[in-house]
């Protein structure tokens, strides 16, 4: 945050505003100013993520630029005109240069500084969208088997939208509509450590009266659960362990909102409240480290550092390894052996983190 003091929180309907306002040509550089505009006494900076994806067809186009409306109705008025005959819909458009419009993006992030603390910042997620002229209205070279098929084609690549003519855009939209759109994070924490308390304490009498049955050669012999486990009702949720691990290794020196964003969600399902977030990392290493066979730990140490000098933060593959995409856990298990058997080091904050969590893993 800045020095001024922030009058307005923004809020979904806020933002949306903001977002409406920009100019496509603009869009990308306007985008952080005009929130900072908009919300005093907050500095958003915004980063994205490159995780294409695409939304349903919405329109469809002529081959002489008209728009013809929206996609499913139109395909339901063709197909009603010809008695819903399948066959005759293909012939009538597979060569007439109609084509659908839909809209393809990428996830993006505003975050603001709110304190000092690694969990003091807002974040904001975002799509950043383009309008997108895909492809015909049906496979030219093959009839359609369904309706369905119509309305969600198959026939064209969306591995990228460098292919396709652009026809409006970009444009920013507010996401993560599952209680995660607009979230400031330490509130989040807290929010997600109480949930989790409360449905510990709720399956409290359920778990005193169940007992674990073992048979041995003395015969059945029975221990109560809470007795094998005394410290079930001390879990501490892998969301809030990722940042307490950050807060104390030496990546706290940089700003978590610099490295990761978080993919949250908050809602009922039923009946049970299910919160928690995926964490998205800003920059990724080139390749995936994992243990293979004969490797020493010394060279896995080497490649841990080669990560963590690719994206500019110490200890950067522990938080890559509890994403468990970019560095196998395995990793880490072997380090912190060699760790306890004092062959290789690391500096005491980051061992004590290491160990902690090969003691009692979290993964995402």
């Amino acid at each position: 945050m800045s020095e001024e003091k922030p009058v307005r929180l923004p809020d979904p309907a806020s933002v949306e505003t903001v977002l409406a306002s920009l100019q496509p040509q603009s869009a990308d550089a306007g985008l952080a100013p005009a929130l900072n505009k908009s919300f005093p006494g907050f500095a958003f900076t915004v980063a994205t993520i490159d995780d294409p994806y695409w939304c349903n067809p919405h329109a469809v186009v002529a081959a002489d630029g008209t728009r013809c409306g929206d996609h499913r109705a139109w395909i339901e008025s063709e197909l009603a005109e010809l008695g819903g005959d399948l066959t005759a819909f293909w012939h009538r458009h597979r060569q007439d240069g109609k084509k659908f419009a839909e809209w393809r993006g990428a996830s993006a992030f505003a975050f603001a500084p709110t304190g000092p603390g690694v969990a003091d910042f807002l974040q904001v997620s975002l799509g950043r969208e383009i309008e997108v002229l895909a492809g015909p209205v049906v496979d030219p070279d093959y009839r359609p088997h369904s309706v369905d098929h119509l309305f969600e084609p198959t026939w064209v690549s969306r591995d990228s939208a460098a292919g396709a003519q652009q026809l409006a855009g970009p444009v920013y939209r507010l996401r993560g509509r599952a209680g995660g759109g607009i979230v400031h994070i330490r509130n989040f924490l807290t929010r997600r450590k109480r949930t989790e308390r409360e449905q510990l304490e709720a399956s409290r009498p359920e778990l005193a009266n169940r007992v674990i049955r073992e048979v041995g050669p003395d015969g059945k012999r029975d221990t109560a659960f809470l007795d094998a486990n005394p410290d079930w009702f001390d879990f501490v949720p892998r969301e809030n362990r990722f940042f307490a691990d950050w807060e104390r290794s030496s990546a706290c020196g940089h700003r978590i909102f610099a490295h990761w964003a978080f993919d949250i969600h908050d809602l009922e399902h039923r009946g049970r409240r299910e919160i928690g977030f995926i964490p998205r990392p800003l920059k990724m290493p080139a390749g995936k480290l994992a243990l293979e066979d004969g490797i020493s730990v010394h060279r896995l140490m080497e490649r841990t550092e080669a990560i963590d000098a690719e994206v500019g933060l110490p200890f950067a593959w522990f938080f890559f390894m509890t994403h468990g995409h970019w560095v196998d856990p395995d990793v880490g298990d072997a380090i912190a052996e060699g760790l306890r058997q004092g062959r290789v080091r690391l500096p005491d904050r980051d061992a004590a983190v290491l160990l902690a969590w090969a003691d009692k893993k979290y993964l995402f």
